[in-house]
């Protein structure tokens, strides 16, 4: 089983920020939630291990 990683583990954490904000600028409260939804979904394909995608809810939660 893998772990899911929760340190920090994304190069540039504040330049990824910065497009995350960027996508929502200009958004509706609604299209934002459905952006992050789109966003959770596309990010969990990619993941694609249910055990990490588990701990990730719980850890969310």
């Amino acid at each position: 089983m893998t772990a899911l990683i929760l340190t920090p583990n994304i190069p540039d954490p504040d330049g990824f920020y910065a497009e995350l904000l960027a996508l929502h600028q200009g958004r509706t409260d609604a299209d934002s939630l459905a952006v992050n939804a789109r966003l959770i979904l596309v990010l969990a394909n990619h993941i694609g291990d249910r055990d990490v995608l588990r701990q990730a809810l719980q850890a969310a939660g």
